[in-house]
């Protein structure tokens, strides 16, 4: 039986803590942690918490401590008055999420509990399936918590066994806001049309969110998409999935594998960059080695070949270095594979000219924010056009409406904010720019080498001109420029 069982988790490639049980801790920061197959609650404390595990029992310390979500395997322990996004390592926690929702169109309350048990009553909850979300203890005896309607009547004898005394707080969801809104007919009608709104949405893709691209923009993989079918607004039912993918990856030899997975209205879209792989010339095929770069030869050492430059010689890119054959007295020329170790000095140069005066921007500090809303192109701006400021510059993000997970609504809101500046007059000594293009210009010429280590020398020239100042800096770097070129007959 237990060799049966271990071959289905090795099919379905099932995590080992799924398969055998383990207990798996997932620490998200300071504020919240998910605590997956435990096997109880044996204390809690508003500052403490202790739980047992297949590890031992694990202590939790901190201020104002809170149970976010809690079902029979897993349990997220959060601080108060912080905002978290919902763990999804587990799908359980999803099927929580999708529970709250339903006990929301169900209706729900919040309940007061009074206890000396409190852990035993929440362990007996855990214990019969019923869902409490939104935890929170106060004193040692008295539990705050969410329950749907249909759990709460089964609370009674959960309640007698723990000796708990339980009070209704309050009542929500949808249930409870038609009955007190029932002679509104209003109220009514419009929540119809806003239910009626959200389910016809719910037929469209309304976001496209790509994952795992690199060096292809976000735009690029969206124009692909699009001209295949994929794209904002269409009705879901009319997305070839499989079609799409692959004409995308026909048309683009870029993209080594593509997946997509509509949740909701978001239409989630993976990708698999490709690898160009360098040309590799077989060993047994006749060859050059030439020049990559310019550069002055200080190491030159052939096992295979003729050399065609020596120590000392100033060579510039696509310049023979080491040629693929070797000439005999009595055997005459025999093409090989060359090859030699290559070393030569390689410059970096970059220069800049500035003027001694000059007008800069100087950010002032005052800002101005501005929204607007877009409904699928419509937009509707919430500001007066014009800024107040002279002279600004402009950032602007968006923001989509989601409703809930993968469910993205087709409006966006708009934040623009203006950044006031002036301009501003400063006369810079020749020493001061010299030292501030020197710098600006040294770490350019640092990002583009790779091989930090192997710097020799750095010298910087400075030209003075009137009212300009000239700087020109220069890296002496050790190199290997010799590359492999495939001789063609």
């Amino acid at each position: 039986m237990k060799k049966t069982e271990g071959r289905l988790n090795r099919l379905f490639e099932l995590p080992k803590e799924i398969q055998n049980g383990n207990t798996k801790v997932i620490i998200n920061s300071f504020e919240e942690m998910l605590i997956e197959n435990y096997k109880g609650v044996l204390e809690y404390e508003e500052f403490y918490m202790k739980i047992k595990t297949e590890l031992g029992i694990i202590n939790i310390n901190g201020f104002n401590l809170g149970v976010e979500q809690i079902t029979e395997d897993d349990i997220i322990v959060k601080r108060e008055n912080r905002k978290f996004r919902y763990r999804t390592s587990s799908g359980g926690i999803e099927q929580v999420i999708i529970k709250i929702v339903l006990n929301y169109i169900l209706g729900y309350v919040n309940i007061k509990v009074e206890s000396f048990f409190v852990e035993r009553f929440v362990n007996m909850c855990i214990s019969k399936r019923i869902l409490l979300w939104n935890i929170k203890r106060k004193k040692s005896t008295i539990l705050y918590a969410n329950i749907g309607i249909k759990d709460y009547k089964r609370l009674k004898g959960v309640a007698r066994k723990t000796q708990s005394k339980i009070n209704i707080e309050s009542k929500k969801g949808l249930p409870f806001f038609m009955h007190k809104y029932r002679k509104r007919k209003i109220y009514i009608v419009l929540l119809g049309i806003i239910v009626s709104g959200i389910i016809t949405l719910s037929n469209f893709v309304w976001n496209i969110q790509i994952i795992g691209n690199e060096n292809i923009s976000n735009k690029e993989i969206l124009e692909s998409l699009e001209q295949e079918g994929l794209k904002i607004g269409i009705l879901k039912n009319k997305v070839n999935i499989y079609s799409i993918i692959n004409r995308v990856r026909l048309n683009r030899s870029d993209i080594a594998w593509m997946g997509i997975n509509i949740k909701g209205t978001n239409a989630i879209v993976n990708i698999q960059e490709s690898i160009k792989a360098p040309e590799v010339i077989n060993e047994s095929e006749y060859c050059n080695i030439v020049a990559n770069k310019t550069g002055l030869i200080t190491k030159i050492n052939v096992q295979n070949g003729t050399a065609m430059v020596s120590e000392g010689d100033i060579v510039k890119e696509g310049d023979v270095l080491v040629s693929g054959y070797i000439e005999g007295k009595y055997t005459g020329i025999r093409y090989v594979h060359a090859s030699a170790e290559i070393e030569a000095r390689v410059w970096y140069s970059k220069k800049e000219k500035q003027l001694l005066n000059q007008t800069i921007k100087t950010e002032t500090g005052a800002t101005e924010k501005k929204y607007s809303l877009n409904f699928n192109n419509f937009k509707i701006n919430l500001y007066k056009t014009l800024s107040k400021f002279k002279n600004y510059d402009t950032i602007s993000e968006e923001k989509k409406l989601v409703l809930f997970s993968n469910f993205y609504l087709p409006i966006k809101i708009e934040k623009i904010t203006n950044y006031e500046y002036e301009f501003q007059d400063i006369m810079y000594t020749e020493e001061e720019l010299k030292q501030k293009l020197e710098k600006k210009l040294k770490e350019e010429l640092q990002d583009e080498i790779q091989d930090k280590d192997n710097i020799v020398n750095i010298q910087t020239n400075t030209y003075n001109e009137e009212g300009y100042i000239e700087v020109e800096v220069i890296y002496e770097v050790l190199e290997n420029i010799g590359n492999k070129d495939k001789i063609i007959f």
